[in-house]
């Protein structure tokens, strides 16, 4: 009777320590461009490219009594063709060309330099969470080069651990942020202009 009695509390102790892990989430983010765009352009071709300059796809922890294995990820081979998709929608909304390569057409290089998601680390709930996105801007024509870094964060509370599903959208407002701030500049948009 012992035995069976402390291998039900020790069953029971595994359990309560299981469920304050996390396990670890692979997110798939749906970053874009979110603000009206006035079109300067007149159909000019225009290079763009996106590069992930990440030194990891591991945006950080979601905390918890076990942070090491509750590691959050974005694919660079997941987040570049995304990214590179809304870079060229956002570059036909204002009025210019993406294309592949063309002979002295402006360039544009988005990198995604920094994606991180820090969560408190003391504490087995996790209560809230720091997001940031970083993407730098490099604009070549001609001799004109132009560089712009553009970031986005946001606090949010939770009432209880967010799930894989509540994580890619709140990565992906932060990103889409990042990426809008980048096409709301007006400077971009007058370089790539200037021939």
């Amino acid at each position: 009777m012992l035995p069976r009695l402390l291998f039900g509390l020790l069953a029971a102790a595994s359990l309560a320590l299981v469920g304050c892990a996390h396990s670890p989430q692979h997110l798939s983010l749906q970053p874009m461009v979110t603000a009206q765009l006035n079109p300067i352009g007149q159909g000019q071709p225009v290079v763009v490219r996106v590069v992930d300059g990440r030194p990891s796809p591991v945006l950080g922890t979601r905390g918890g009594l076990y942070p090491e294995t509750s590691a959050i990820s974005v694919a660079s081979q997941d987040i570049v063709p995304k990214l590179q998709g809304q870079a060229e929608a956002a570059v036909r909304l204002l009025g210019f060309t993406p294309t592949p390569n063309a002979y002295n057409a402006p360039q544009l290089t988005l990198t995604l330099t920094d994606m991180k998601y820090q969560s408190p680390k003391d504490g087995s709930y996790v209560t809230e969470a720091n997001i940031s996105a970083s993407i730098r801007a490099d604009v070549q024509n001609s001799a004109r080069r132009y560089s712009g870094r553009y970031a986005a964060t946001m606090n949010q509370r939770f009432g209880m651990a967010p799930n894989q599903q509540t994580n890619t959208k709140l990565v992906s407002d932060v990103l889409s942020d990042a990426l809008t701030r980048v096409f709301k500049d007006p400077t971009i948009g007058q370089l790539l202009n200037n021939q």
